[in-house]
């Protein structure tokens, strides 16, 4: 499929997300106009819904492998999909009703595909959200587009990253290369070439590593659970980073992949924290240094991506998601990447915290038109498809 243009009226559309750090429900209300070519945004409203401790336990314990019935795990569809319908009543207070959602929900297990021997025989992936479309669609009353990665893992694609094709319609442009690089709990970039001949088809974009996920369980785990996040990365930025850790950790197959590929939790979770924090031992790092080390492998993974991956450097890198409020980590980043400007993606207009929730947004309107979403250089599927489920 072709890029399309076309006249419609704005769509207030309501995107929903909640990552792999599990922090709560970011919601986006946003009015949306043309087609793909022609893409026109403008946020309404965006908050962050932050679930009920017993929730967000339940959702990390289960993402961790805790085992759990099927009873228990319809249950817990239920309730993220009530905390969702919840946080679509509250982001329209005051505006005027949306018609549609677009709901990522909440990652809880991500499998990407395997291609094996000469045959390359592929096994095809897995991913789970919870929060079921249909639940929020008869709690709101508003046509609901969930389950978006079912379709591109269907046809052999990894189903992430999702949002590069919202990207590229919104963050291009005709004069240079830029990379958004996301960081939530997962680190993710998409390279967008200059507009031009072929230029959509040049994109490239993957999983990075870890993003936030690391540090925030490293946070968790030295505070005992007093602390969940270090805030602007002021703790990090009090400690000196362990290099031969870093260069270390950076022997991990995944950092040497080529794209496509993705990863999560599964991955860079739990167990690979305490793997760090053995790792770390011999060092004898305080907690501050502790954090400046795991802090350096996320911004040490993101331009050891980029160095060995990209086919050429940017001229801008523009960051969005819970990262790039960590100034600390901001920094440290411009540090290994000092000839490109290390911007956030709200210096070019479009929102930092919520651009993911917005991408969703986008994706379910794109949905309900019947473009694609989905970039077959980005996720590894064979074609452009429609991506997500309608729930009326």
């Amino acid at each position: 499929m072709h890029p399309t243009k076309s006249v419609t009226i704005p769509t207030r559309v309501i995107g929903l997300i909640s990552g792999t750090s599990v922090d709560g429900i970011d919601a986006a209300l946003v009015e949306i106009c043309g087609g793909d070519l022609d893409l026109k945004i403008s946020l309404l409203a965006g908050e962050t819904y932050p679930y009920t401790p017993s929730l967000r336990t339940k959702i990390l314990g289960v993402g961790a492998g805790d085992a759990m019935s099927m009873a228990e795990l319809a249950e817990l569809d239920d309730a993220i999909a009530v905390a969702f319908a919840q946080a679509t009543e509250n982001i329209q207070i005051g505006h005027q009703p949306a018609s549609l959602i677009g709901s990522h929900g909440q990652t809880v297990y991500h499998r990407p595909p395997v291609i094996q021997g000469i045959g390359k025989k592929i096994q095809l992936g897995y991913s789970l959200q919870l929060g079921r479309g249909a639940m929020i669609a008869h709690l709101t009353g508003i046509p609901t587009v969930s389950n978006f990665r079912l379709a591109d893992i269907n046809v052999g694609g990894h189903g992430a990253p999702l949002v590069p094709r919202v990207d590229a319609f919104l963050l291009s442009n005709s004069t240079g290369g830029r990379c958004i690089q996301n960081i939530g709990g997962i680190g993710n970039v998409t390279y967008i070439p200059p507009r031009g001949h072929d230029w959509l088809a040049k994109i490239r974009a993957w999983d990075t590593g870890p993003g936030n996920s690391l540090l925030d369980l490293a946070v968790q785990h030295l505070t005992d659970g007093a602390r969940s996040y270090d805030e602007k990365g002021n703790w990090a930025a009090s400690g000196v980073p362990c290099y031969s850790l870093v260069e270390q950790w950076l022997q991990q197959d995944y950092f040497h992949l080529p794209p496509p590929k993705s990863t999560g939790r599964e991955l860079f979770g739990v167990a690979y924290l305490h793997q760090c924090l053995k790792d770390a031992e011999p060092y004898q790092l305080n907690p501050a240094d502790l954090l400046a080390t795991l802090t350096e492998l996320t911004v040490a993974s993101i331009a050891h991506s980029y160095q060995t991956f990209l086919p050429q450097m940017p001229q801008q890198v523009l960051l969005c998601g819970g990262g790039s409020r960590n100034l600390y980590l901001k920094q440290r980043l411009q540090l290994l990447l000092p000839s490109l400007p290390v911007l956030t993606t709200d210096e070019v207009g479009l929102n930092a915290d919520f651009k993911e929730a917005i991408a969703f947004a986008v994706l379910a309107y794109w949905r309900q038109m019947g473009l694609p979403g989905n970039l077959p250089a980005a996720t590894g599927a064979p074609s452009e498809i429609l991506l997500g489920e309608i729930h009326q």
